[in-house]
């Protein structure tokens, strides 16, 4: 099965709006974020917050799922890991990315470091945004079907 996810800052009250979206990187900003899915953003928000995996996991049911013909998940990123995130300077992304890419579930695709430093740096600069302008980051993830 192949999605595509994106990431994006938003009101609190778009959620339906942003699983309805033909673009949503064209209406709100954000970015594209290949392979995050539920357990990848459970991932990070266990190394950023500390929190267990499993407690993690527990945080990101979908806020929103859309029918089955669209095959879209919303997820609501935490408060707290938007702070996080926000917070971040270069020498804490680039340890992030590291520790990040040793995790069990990016280390079995073989991620790199390099290119989780730059989706990284890309989502702390989208959580500064959305903190300054009081709104939340939804995942927006889109199953392709064949």
């Amino acid at each position: 099965m192949e999605f595509v996810t994106c990431v994006v800052a938003a009101e609190e009250d778009e959620l339906a709006d942003v699983a309805q979206s033909t673009s949503p990187l064209e209406a709100w900003s954000g970015i594209e974020f290949p392979g995050l899915d539920t357990a990848r953003l459970a991932a990070l928000h266990s190394l950023l917050t500390g929190d267990s995996l499993q407690a993690a996991l527990d945080l990101y049911e979908p806020a929103l799922v859309s029918g089955e013909d669209d095959g879209i998940l919303v997820l609501r990123v935490s408060g707290e890991v938007l702070e996080e995130l926000a917070l971040l300077d270069d020498e804490s992304l680039e340890t992030v990315a590291v520790e990040l890419a040793a995790t069990d579930i990016y280390e079995e695709e073989g991620a790199d470091p390099d290119e989780l430093l730059l989706l990284l740096t890309s989502l702390g600069e989208l959580a500064q945004l959305a903190e300054s302008q009081d709104q939340v980051l939804f995942v927006r993830i889109e199953l392709i079907l064949d």
